[in-house]
């Protein structure tokens, strides 16, 4: 096996965009392939979210996506790792893991000083794997959401 990650630009958009369609999929949204592509295609122009795009024999496998923000009470930086998908048949190979790696490198390379995610209560893989890599979950604080019209 043969794997790699690179940043991705506008010219990996054909690359990354089944993905990210098949990753808002697994989280119960109907398939929208162009609405995927539009929605990556504005992040990636207006420089909105860094995409690391993994290769498993040069064929696209999975993607983890980060968002810069910051957190007040530490006054610096910090990425939000919103996405992380993998395809179901490159899973439990590591890509996932080169991925959590490869964003950390990320964040602590542009002075981050935590990178943050949320994930599904029932996505026990992926606590497992967030565990196994060092992520804690946070236990001071909890979470809520406002949805707007």
């Amino acid at each position: 096996m043969s794997l790699s990650i690179r940043q991705a630009d506008l010219s990996d958009l054909e690359q990354v965009a089944p993905l990210f369609d098949l990753y808002r999929q697994f989280y119960g949204k109907n398939p929208d392939p162009e609405g995927s592509r539009t929605f990556l295609l504005e992040r990636l122009r207006h420089f909105e979210s860094t995409i690391f795009l993994a290769f498993e024999n040069a064929a696209p496998a999975g993607f983890i996506q980060l968002y810069p923000s910051f957190s007040s009470v530490s006054a610096a930086r910090i990425f939000i790792l919103n996405d992380l998908f993998v395809l179901p048949t490159h899973r439990k190979k590591g890509l996932g893991k080169a991925l959590l790696e490869k964003a950390r490198e990320f964040g602590n390379a542009h002075g981050a000083v935590r990178l943050a995610l949320s994930t599904a209560v029932d996505n026990r893989s992926a606590q497992s794997l967030y565990s196994a890599l060092g992520w804690k979950q946070n236990t001071q604080f909890l979470n809520y959401e406002l949805a707007l019209p």
